[in-house]
């Protein structure tokens, strides 16, 4: 009889890579796979279907409940006055505190029966405890994110990292599978909770997304790329579009992403003030199938994380292994977790200051060099196949599973 795993996500199943290539390996693997996860994004609702039509693993979309607004609105309250007074909250009532859909994918998720239950993100933690404390399953957790140091400052961003240690500090002990998508996040968790180091799976993509063959550059600047869900104004793309006023090579930026909240709009007034109008230009968004392809289509890829929370410094994001699998030199800005990364990826790899445009602009023009560029573009493709794809790192992840199935006696 096959091994049942349940994959639970608060997210939508597009929005969510990680949930996707777990799931493909574990069916691949053999394991019965289950995912819950709920589409309250209207926006992903159509490309969530086309997924789940798609895979060959189950899926359960858990519909938006009328009373979570409700709760939340009481459940908050309540969480404020008994931190207030010392009382030590439930991870179920912290969760919901925090903010999600708890209660609804708690009830979902324990009609599911499995031998393990791997949450993702921290709404879905209590969800799969409850689940594998019913059905006598074991726990896993995917730390994409080191979440209990997300906040940003902002007024309640206290609050609601307390939220998320109370939650994490009472579940994760008891999870015998853990994966982290960078070391540091992994060390992170250790450091805190008393707890293994989870294994690391990076933000890695399958081959199958990679473009046939690598593109060779034309002219003589740079075309650099960005892309994700939203574009920010805290991801260091200002002191980009600074540098590039700088060069004394030609270089133009493609940004993509969803301009809902006008800061696409605010980078091109950047870069008309700067006297580069028309080097920087937003496209629309894409698949997250295509984005390696998409990304091809230009010269660089930027991964400019600034440090305006302890998980920025932490984290390895997608960009930096969606570039390499394109082809791409990359970009990165000297934050702890990249700068650690950056030897191994050798000459693919250039990190800069976000403080400093006058010397990322130096940077850029030495890397337009053919010779430098050609060197870096090479390397890149090489370790995008070679090293930094799904194919390789999913091994990880089998291995844990196995290890926990084996760790609890019913491997």
């Amino acid at each position: 009889m096959r091994r049942a795993v349940c994959i639970v996500s608060p997210g939508n199943l597009a929005s969510n890579p990680r949930v996707l290539k777990e799931a493909d390996a574990l069916h691949g693997a053999g394991y019965d796979v289950t995912s819950v996860f709920c589409g309250y994004s209207d926006a992903l609702r159509a490309a969530d279907d086309e997924i789940a039509a798609a895979v060959p693993w189950k899926t359960v979309r858990v519909p938006r409940s009328p009373i979570e607004g409700v709760r939340l609105r009481a459940v908050r309250p309540f969480a404020r006055t008994a931190q207030a007074v010392g009382w030590t909250m439930p991870p179920g009532l912290a969760a919901e505190a925090y903010g999600g859909p708890v209660a609804t994918l708690t009830r979902h998720v324990c009609e599911i029966r499995a031998d393990l239950y791997i949450a993702h993100y921290v709404s879905a933690l209590p969800a799969a405890a409850a689940a594998a404390r019913r059905h006598g399953g074991l726990l896993g957790f995917d730390a994409e994110d080191f979440h209990s140091g997300e906040g940003t400052g902002l007024p309640d961003d206290a609050f609601r990292m307390r939220m998320v240690e109370a939650v994490e500090s009472a579940i994760l002990p008891s999870c015998v599978h853990l994966t982290a998508a960078a070391p540091m996040i992994g060390e992170a968790y250790a450091a805190r909770y008393g707890i293994d180091v989870p294994r690391t799976l990076l933000n890695v993509f399958p081959l199958s997304m990679a473009p046939a063959e690598r593109t060779r550059r034309s002219g003589d600047g740079l075309r650099a790329y960005w892309f994700s869900q939203t574009i920010g104004l805290d991801r260091g793309l200002q002191a980009f579009i600074e540098a590039m006023a700088l060069t004394r090579v030609p270089v133009t930026l493609d940004i993509r992403g969803s301009n809902r909240w006008g800061h696409g709009d605010t980078l091109l007034a950047l870069a008309r003030s700067l006297g580069i109008e028309g080097r920087v230009r937003l496209q629309p968004m894409a698949p997250p199938s295509e984005m390696a392809r998409l990304a091809a289509e230009c010269d660089i890829g930027l991964s400019l994380e600034t440090e305006i929370s302890e998980n920025r410094r932490l984290c390895l994001t997608n960009k930096i292994f969606t570039y390499l699998l394109a082809g791409m030199p990359v970009i990165m800005s000297d934050t702890p977790a990249q700068r650690r990364l950056a030897p191994d990826l050798g000459e693919a790899a250039r990190l800069v200051s976000l403080a400093d445009p006058a010397g990322t602009a130096q940077m850029l023009d030495a890397l337009a060099a053919p010779p430098a560029f050609d060197a870096a573009s090479a390397s890149a493709w090489r370790l995008g196949r070679e090293r930094y794809n799904w194919e390789h790192e999913q091994a990880g992840l089998l291995e844990g599973v196995a290890a926990a199935f084996a760790a609890k006696g019913t491997s």
